[in-house]
């Protein structure tokens, strides 16, 4: 849960951490992170943001929003300096770094694999050619 009175000033994206100093505030329904391009005005961002209360949202009026990471109209909206969780940021990169090695994902970013997934690719569009 997003500490609202956490010591960070800066107000920083609720998803990657990066600053958003270069918004004005309030901020708008549609502004996006200018780092990883996720939208703002989110429950997650919020100082009401309460994951273990009713709607995960400690404001009575509040109205119900079912997706905490999707652009909403609440009229509580108010963004928190301290929403970002490094841990869940952590647990992301690596379970992300989990599915690369599964799936051979390094090898394909290779420069030396390029020339070799141009191949697979064009047999594949070979297929949808017939």
């Amino acid at each position: 849960m997003p500490d609202p009175d956490a010591k960070q000033s800066t107000l920083r994206c609720y998803r990657c951490g990066g600053t958003l100093e270069a918004l004005s505030l309030p901020l708008a329904r549609l502004d996006l992170c200018p780092d990883c391009g996720v939208e703002l005005h989110v429950c997650r961002m919020c100082r009401h943001y309460a994951p273990s209360a009713p709607d995960a949202c400690d404001e009575d009026d509040a109205p119900e929003v079912r997706n905490k990471t999707v652009a909403n109209f609440c009229d509580y909206f108010a963004p928190v300096a301290g929403a970002f969780d490094g841990t869940e940021h952590r647990a992301e990169d690596k379970a992300r770094a989990a599915l690369d090695a599964l799936f051979g994902n390094e090898a394909a970013r290779s420069p030396d694999a390029a020339p070799e997934i141009d191949e697979v690719l064009r047999q594949a569009e070979d297929l949808f050619k017939k």
